[in-house]
């Protein structure tokens, strides 16, 4: 069978891989309107970048909350982790953008998806002292009793962190 469309040539594909750059820019700048306009001409709302970052990742990580809704909004998964394994709700967790969980969990995420080393968003929340995030996912659901790889709960974490600064000593 024949391939209508002939391979891109090297200088084709840099120029396609600078314009989808652009497009994860977008997300990471919250430029909502645009997103929305890409989507509606047939852009997948999942599209990933090379590190396996989503749309929604990148928006979520950056706190952009109205470009984060409305990716959600079109149908984008709150839930695809990147080629790390994280999830949107744990870098939020890291970043200490409560109103992003707040989005993230009304559009279902999974309060308990870890990382492939079993650390949970509230894992993350708890180990850099992000109290009012680490109520917000147990009032959720997040299970405080969870354990890493390591066998460390959430409280171990934020004991082993505040450790190391100085808070324990």
């Amino acid at each position: 069978m024949d391939n209508p469309q002939a391979p891109m040539t090297a200088d084709e594909e840099a120029r396609m891989i600078a314009a989808l750059g652009q497009v994860f820019d977008l997300a990471r700048h919250g430029d909502t309107a645009a997103l929305a306009a890409l989507i509606a001409r047939g852009m997948p709302p999942n599209l990933r970048n090379e590190k396996g970052d989503t749309l929604v990742m990148l928006a979520a990580y950056h706190g952009q909350a109205d470009a984060l809704r409305m990716l959600l909004e079109a149908g984008a998964s709150p839930d695809i982790r990147n080629a790390m394994g994280q999830t949107p709700i744990a870098g939020a967790a890291y970043k200490g953008f409560k109103e992003i969980i707040e989005i993230l969990l009304a559009h279902g995420t999974d309060v308990e998806g870890a990382s492939p080393d079993g650390r949970t968003a509230l894992m993350t929340a708890a180990m850099f002292q992000r109290t009012e995030i680490v109520e917000l996912l147990k009032a959720h659901g997040a299970d405080p009793d969870a354990r890493d790889s390591r066998g460390m709960t959430a409280a171990d974490a934020a004991a082993f962190m505040a450790g190391r600064h100085g808070g324990g000593r």
